[in-house]
């Protein structure tokens, strides 16, 4: 499917909330500081475009909280409150970009696209790729609509579900590993070769109305904590993070979603208690499945955790933060989890491998060019 930028004037809005591609050299490294209006200066605009910029804030994202995010939410939902908005460009930072592509998506009904951008190199720079990537997140912003909201970034376009960032410092940055990239964009041109899978939107939470990350003492949002398994593991780090209060976890497993007999029961006792458990991989790539026994998928699915299908723990976390702060599920552990069931559900569906002695793996990523 093929859009073309005709010329007709489009109205975007650019947020910008720091990054490497605002960071300037302070001495000892570089640290966000460049404006939204000098973010902007360095790139083209494509024709017919016109631009407002809403400087939000300007941290590397390594330091946002779900304060940050959840303001980002708010202010996306204000801007396109106005009919006169086009789309909306995020300049963000590259370390924590896919989590908040993931929540703002999760959030994200009206059919104007909002799109995230970056750089690995930063500002000011020779060869910066800042520049070209928010030229290019400009141009898909005053193209397409009804596809959620998208990662754009070395001319390539992505949903952002399922998209992480899968190079610390090459220029292409991002990809899902278990998907097709969704499209390009190159020469004023946006190729769009296949349509997003998500799940029903979810209202603005009453969390983002209110959230302030400059606010000390604010209202308390839901902890969720990542555990990540390995060989010796215990459940030492999972009653820890329930301890100090967890209200979801997730569980980074080995395979296909596998742990021990001892983490099993921890998360029997953790769901008993009402608290969310998404169990995802530290394998790159590829669906989870209930194939072992053991203190494997069996054990954990059977104990109360969902298994997160091809989302991986970062995105999955955001998943369950959603899960937690969604108003309309109440305090009922049985309705939370099955929203939380709903929004882990994607494209690739887990489910049993070798049931038919063939993988169910998701078909190879076809090279991009």
């Amino acid at each position: 499917m093929q859009r073309k930028n005709d010329g007709t004037p489009r109205r975007i809005v650019v947020v910008s909330t720091g990054g490497t591609i605002a960071s300037r050299w302070q001495g000892t490294g570089y640290v966000a500081d460049a404006s939204g209006d000098a973010v902007l200066a360095t790139a083209p605009l494509p024709e017919g475009v016109s631009v407002e910029v809403v400087d939000l804030f300007n941290v590397n994202s390594s330091r946002l909280t779900a304060a940050h995010q959840l303001a980002l939410l708010r202010t996306v939902h204000e801007v396109l409150a106005d009919p006169g908005v086009d789309g909306i460009v995020v300049t963000h930072g590259t370390d924590t970009l896919e989590e908040t592509a993931f929540l703002l998506d999760l959030h994200h009904e009206d059919p104007r696209p909002v799109v995230l951008t970056g750089a690995q190199r930063p500002f000011g720079t020779g060869d910066g790729d800042g520049p070209g990537n928010l030229y290019d997140a400009l141009q898909v912003a005053a193209t397409v609509r009804e596809l959620g909201v998208l990662v754009v970034f070395d001319g390539r376009v992505h949903a952002a579900r399922g998209t992480v960032k899968v190079r610390t410092l090459a220029a292409d940055a991002f990809a899902d590993p278990s998907a097709e990239r969704l499209g390009k964009v190159g020469f004023s041109r946006v190729d769009i070769e296949r349509l997003p899978e998500r799940p029903a939107v979810l209202p603005l939470p009453s969390a983002a109305r209110t959230a302030d990350p400059d606010a000390a003492g604010g209202p308390a949002l839901p902890r969720v904590d990542v555990v990540f398994h390995h060989t010796d593991g215990d459940r030492l780090h999972f009653d820890a993070a329930l301890a100090a209060g967890a209200r979801g976890i997730v569980l980074v497993a080995t395979g296909a979603g596998n742990a021990t007999p001892e983490i099993a029961e921890a998360v029997a006792e953790a769901t008993a208690r009402g608290v969310l458990v998404a169990v995802t991989t530290r394998v790159p790539s590829g669906p989870l499945a209930e194939i072992y026994a053991g203190g494997g998928a069996v054990d954990l699915v059977a104990a109360g955790a969902l298994l997160t299908g091809t989302l991986r723990a970062g995105q999955a976390r955001i998943a369950v933060l959603a899960a937690l702060l969604a108003e309309t599920h109440g305090d009922d552990p049985a309705r939370r989890t099955a929203l939380l069931r709903r929004l882990l559900e994607g494209p690739v569906r887990a489910a049993p491998a070798l049931a038919t002695g063939a993988s169910r793996e998701a078909a190879p990523v076809p090279a991009r060019a």
